[in-house]
């Protein structure tokens, strides 16, 4: 399918103007329904009459019958499309038509999409082909500039370093809609050169910049926001919620942190009006979760479920969302507004029975309505620069008959710790509490030499756990306590060019191979959750997982270094805070 068409072609408006007055006919006309409008909060009864991409009319109720295709949902509801203000498609380890093909279905007409993990991967390769693959989907995918690669530069290595210059560049591209989310908070706030250039390349493009303000308060948040910087999904509370919308910014609030939200629409309740810098996110989202529950529409569900009002969650789904990313032509249903729209069976269910964009019915009862034309553009397989490994690599040497070890404390909202250990062979004995992470560099950009660090607060683990979806430079991340299991798991991945694994009990439990960046698949989404939820089901013996932190989701964010408190990376044990990396052993 080609590109969105124009609504500014003259003889578009020309025949829309014409069958708006009843001069010639609708080329859709959906009719029975009643309209969510987003601009009054209204729930009318009104019917749609569609010329091309446009929505040419708003009338009453069986006033026209002149139209080439007609649709009749009698109690149904008409909605407009969902936009999805912040997200990753590479959470959802699929290649843009397959994200395509099952978000579609399920409302999602427009993304915001931060290619910051193809970035950290592949560099400007990985944005021109994320331009490339989002290139005629009848999913509209507005594309962001990456603008931390590496998220903080000096605590670890990506695959690229995007300078401002880099960032003037992309900004210059027509498909680049901004700068993505501004996450080296601390070079923000101590205006370092290299991230007031960036934040200041994205002003002078006049597009957006989107910022990750994640714990920030007070002054600093103030800071942040004076800084330029204009959105925050990274919220933490309902307080932090209403002190962001306090303070100016747009919130992204974001379906992936779901215990979370009941704090935040408690919060939200507590406002005379709900703001219209609320809009809604994915963020980030995993295959089987995409397929089995939904992404936006899921998010909006659980929203609803949790006590907001139907129409306010749909409001910052879509009107809200459409003016914060500057598109006039989409979040309502309106007469000269794009025909991107929803048929809902309802306001508390909000099922999906079908899905227009630019006027036409793409999806219909949970699938689409045609398959989706062309293929994933080649490259971006070859990432693994990496040898086999050894169970050596993952053994920490140390002199002597003990030796003391700097530790990562605890998962999530992490804080330094310190063990003393045996000594054995010339390696640190762990005890059986005591998980390692080792992080390998893999981009070929300095030596694969392993970083070893030791978590605590992560249970006792009976295996190992190999990924590279590591956010946010990606490189291969070891999980476990067994050097031969960790190896076995690490050279799965070596060897299959990326992706995650689970060794136990001296066998390989599970491979999900990602052979795009160490970060894709264009496998079916229903075929890469089927793998991602089977690898996910042996990676659950490995420990004791414990919600709301110790969860598998955490493993992919357990490098995040751009967060506060320490972190281990490919450069040692880096502090998100000081700015200081620190090696295992103590002196």
């Amino acid at each position: 399918m080609p590109s969105a068409p124009s609504l500014h072609d003259p003889a578009l408006r020309d025949r829309a103007v014409r069958a708006a007055r009843g001069l010639a006919p609708f080329d859709v006309l959906i009719t029975g329904a009643r309209v969510a409008d987003m601009a009054t909060g209204e729930l009318r009864e009104a019917d749609l009459g569609l010329v091309g991409p446009l929505v040419a009319s708003l009338h009453p109720p069986g006033s026209r019958a002149d139209a080439a295709v007609r649709h009749h949902h009698p109690g149904r509801i008409l909605a407009p499309g969902l936009i999805d203000t912040h997200m990753h498609v590479e959470s959802s380890m699929v290649t843009p038509r397959r994200y395509a093909e099952t978000v579609l279905p399920q409302g999602t007409t427009t993304i915001c999409w931060d290619p910051h993990e193809l970035g950290n991967v592949a560099g400007l390769e990985g944005v021109r082909w994320a331009i490339a693959a989002a290139r005629g989907l009848p999913l509209r995918v507005l594309v962001l500039a990456p603008s931390c690669v590496p998220s903080a530069p000096g605590l670890e290595r990506a695959g690229a370093d995007f300078t401002p210059a880099t960032l003037e560049e992309m900004l210059s591209w027509p498909e680049i809609a901004g700068v993505a989310e501004v996450m080296d908070m601390r070079g923000v706030l101590e205006r370092s050169p290299r991230m007031a250039g960036i934040v200041g390349a994205g002003l002078a493009s006049g597009k957006l910049v989107c910022g990750h303000a994640r714990s920030l308060t007070g002054p600093d948040l103030q800071g942040f926001a004076t800084a330029g910087i204009g959105s925050d999904h990274e919220i933490v509370s309902g307080a932090d919620l209403l002190e962001k919308l306090r303070a100016g910014f747009t919130v992204e609030l974001r379906g992936s942190h779901d215990y979370l939200l009941p704090d935040c629409v408690a919060a939200l309740a507590t406002l005379p009006r709900y703001p219209q810098t609320l809009t809604l996110c994915t963020d980030d989202v995993f295959p089987d979760d995409l397929v089995d529950k939904g992404g936006m529409i899921d998010l909006l569900r659980r929203l609803v479920r949790y006590g907001m009002p139907a129409l306010e969650a749909l409001r910052a789904a879509t009107l809200n969302a459409a003016q914060r990313i500057g598109r006039p032509d989409l979040g309502l249903l309106a007469p000269g507004r794009r025909a991107d729209l929803l048929v809902l069976s309802d306001l508390e269910g909000l099922a999906v029975e079908q899905v227009f964009a630019s006027g036409a019915l793409v999806a219909a009862g949970g699938r689409l309505a045609a398959p989706l034309p062309g293929a994933t553009p080649p490259g971006l397989r070859d990432t693994m620069k990496l040898a086999p490994v050894t169970p050596a690599t993952f053994r920490i040497a140390a002199p002597g008959a003990e030796a003391r070890l700097r530790t990562v404390a605890q998962p999530r909202f992490t804080r330094w710790g310190e063990i003393t250990v045996p000594v054995r062979e010339g390696h640190a004995a762990l005890p059986p509490e005591a998980t390692m992470l080792a992080v390998l560099h893999r981009h070929g950009l300095a030596p694969a030499m392993p970083s070893l660090g030791v978590l605590e607060g992560w249970g006792a683990w009976q295996g190992a756990l190999a990924t590279t979806i590591a956010h946010d430079s990606h490189n291969l991340c070891v999980f476990g306590h067994d050097p031969e299991e960790m190896a076995r798991a690490a050279n799965a991945l070596i060897g299959c060019g990326g992706g995650m694994a689970v060794a136990q009990g001296g066998e390989l439990r599970a491979l999900l191979p990602l052979p795009v960046c160490g970060l894709l698949s264009d496998a079916p989404t229903a075929e890469v959750a089927g793998q991602f939820a089977a690898l996910r089901a042996a990676a659950g013996p490995l420990t004791q997982w414990e919600p709301p932190y110790r969860v598998f989701k955490a493993i992919v964010g357990a490098t995040l270094a751009c967060n506060a408190g320490p972190h281990v990376t490919d450069l040692g044990i880096a502090d998100g805070t000081t700015g200081e990396v620190f090696p295992t052993l103590k002196e």
